[in-house]
């Protein structure tokens, strides 16, 4: 009952824009609560909003894991770690995900950028190119993305 209530209130916080309040809630369960998956989501949520990628990359990873299947979890995973620099590990994360992430554009989006920064730029360019093809809000969002300055859009 206790842990259904921190949710909540992490929930909460969440939606108000309070991420540490989220994470002062969530940190309040002890033991095996600690570790359910609704409590590892929300942490990541706030982890992600508060720009803490190392945090961050270690729930989305403990997420991966436990959910083999959810792109979502390696997504973020893959964005945390390239928040942090280290852009072949997200591109590598993102590789072994599951088969289902190369129906999300972001998916290719993502790996664009993450290409274009490794200095593979064809394999860059393709990614983009079907990201822009799956959805057109991603040719705007490449104009302005830092992480793809130089490819010709």
């Amino acid at each position: 009952m206790v842990a259904k209530q921190v949710i909540r209130a992490a929930s909460g916080w969440l939606e108000l824009g309070m991420p540490d309040d989220a994470l002062e809630e969530l940190d309040s369960l002890k033991g095996e609560d600690r570790e359910e998956r609704k409590v590892l989501e929300l942490k990541l949520s706030a982890e992600m909003a508060k720009e803490h990628w190392k945090e961050g990359a270690v729930t989305a990873a403990k997420l991966c894991r436990m959910a083999v299947d959810e792109p979502d979890f390696f997504l973020s995973v893959a964005f945390c770690l390239h928040e942090m620099g280290d852009t072949e590990e997200a591109r590598n994360w993102l590789q072994r995900g599951p088969e289902i992430l190369s129906e999300f554009p972001v998916f290719h989006y993502n790996m664009a950028c993450y290409h274009w920064m490794l200095g593979e730029k064809e394999r860059a360019k393709n990614h983009l190119a079907k990201a822009i093809d799956m959805d057109e809000s991603f040719l705007e969002a490449a104009r302005e993305d830092r992480d793809l300055v130089g490819m010709e859009i």
